[in-house]
């Protein structure tokens, strides 16, 4: 066969026909199962010869030799693989583009990119060692990790960064962000358009701060320290923790490096606010798996990001991956945990003694003060520990 050109645009099947690819998939399937099939019959047969004078012509799972066993789960999972080989994207369009077709050979694609072709194909159709054109939607990127396709493929196409950079240091919680140092996609224009939370800067600095606990759910750096007695923390990881503002008062007051888990959602650019503030955001969802190796976290705070809008099978392997990267006697922080008052006890608190960590904290009230009341809803805190040794 012969190869194509692979540079050009996102349309056509660039190195190799998407047909052609399709046919030799299931040549390939054929002959292998051709191969056991014939494999399968020798084997049997020749057995049966051997044992056909003393014993019936049964042959029970314990009759067939282990080698052969082993040939035909090899065989097995050949086939597997092979299936596995002809994803939709392989075998869609000619509009696919060649640069997803290239990835697919080099790099695992997570599964879930699978089931959403169209925004795959969207997100990888650009021309290579070019410019990296403007999304459609401008957000296509956290809608396809929101979905589950995760982590993104890699492109060969320069990204777009912000016309001037921010080389001044105005602390961890300074006055302004720069507007210049992001790339603003749609909507507002300028941090000072912005009005969600965490882009505040004056409100921002006065959290986790001992004057500003208003009531028994908010809990400061200085009671972590108090309460928990593990010594210093060094390395966190903060779930959900939009701008970074946990990490840079943990950085400011215990000089402890805190990572950041932060999404753009609905456009806000909390990871480039984050960034600027001089902590380290990690744009990974909530259903991910944390990127840190096994065991080596002091402590995991979940914000407000950890709610009950988090299906409670999600919520639980979430729990479990904490525990994952806890080192013993870590510290699991649910920071003003919303749910209904009604799953409190029957959901949500089985749920948390499960990981059998000791309780240092447990406040449960009746709203938070920075946000909406919703009827029937409770806000937990709760500081956990997990066990030494464990």
């Amino acid at each position: 066969m012969k190869k194509g050109r692979m540079g050009g645009g996102g349309g056509g099947f660039g190195g190799v026909g998407g047909g052609g690819i399709g046919m030799w998939v299931n040549l390939l399937l054929l002959l292998a199962m051709v191969g056991a099939n014939l494999l399968s019959l020798y084997h049997l047969s020749t057995k049966t010869k051997s044992t056909q004078i003393n014993n019936p012509p049964h042959l029970t799972s314990t009759d067939i030799p282990d080698h052969l066993l082993a040939q035909l789960s090899t065989i097995r999972s050949s086939i597997t693989h092979l299936t596995n080989l002809r994803p939709s994207i392989v075998t869609s369009s000619p509009s696919t583009s060649s640069e997803l077709l290239l990835y697919s050979k080099i790099s695992p694609i997570a599964t879930a990119c699978h089931h959403h072709p169209d925004l795959l194909h969207r997100y990888m159709n650009y021309t290579p060692f070019k410019p990296c054109p403007s999304l459609s939607p401008p957000d296509l990127a956290e809608i396809l990790i929101l979905h589950g396709c995760h982590p993104l493929p890699r492109r060969r196409c320069f990204s777009p960064t912000a016309a001037a950079s921010s080389s001044r240091n105005d602390g961890y919680f300074p006055s302004t962000l720069p507007d210049s140092a992001v790339v603003w996609k749609s909507g507002c224009k300028s941090f000072s358009c912005i009005h969600a939370a965490g882009f505040d800067m004056k409100a921002e600095s006065t959290k986790f701060l001992p004057q500003s606990s208003q009531n028994n759910l908010d809990l400061s750096i200085a009671q972590l320290g108090r309460i928990s007695g593990v010594g210093p923390i060094r390395l966190a990881l903060d779930v959900g923790g939009g701008t970074g503002t946990f990490a840079a008062r943990m950085k400011l007051d215990l000089n402890a490096t805190v990572l950041t888990t932060t999404m753009n959602l609905g456009g806000l650019p909390n990871n480039e606010a984050a960034a600027l503030r001089g902590v380290v955001p990690l744009h990974v969802p909530l259903q991910q798996r944390f990127p840190v190796h096994d065991g080596v976290v002091d402590l995991v705070r979940c914000g407000h990001a950890v709610n009950r809008w988090i299906p409670t099978v999600t919520l639980e392997f979430l729990l479990y991956d904490v525990d994952r990267i806890l080192r013993s006697a870590g510290l699991l922080w649910m920071d003003h945990f919303r749910c209904k008052g009604s799953d409190l006890d029957g959901v949500y608190k089985k749920m948390i003694n499960k990981l059998g960590y000791r309780v240092l904290k447990w406040t449960v009230g009746s709203k938070s003060s920075d946000e909406k009341k919703v009827d029937g809803d409770v806000y937990l805190t709760a500081l956990l520990q997990k066990h030494a040794g464990s």
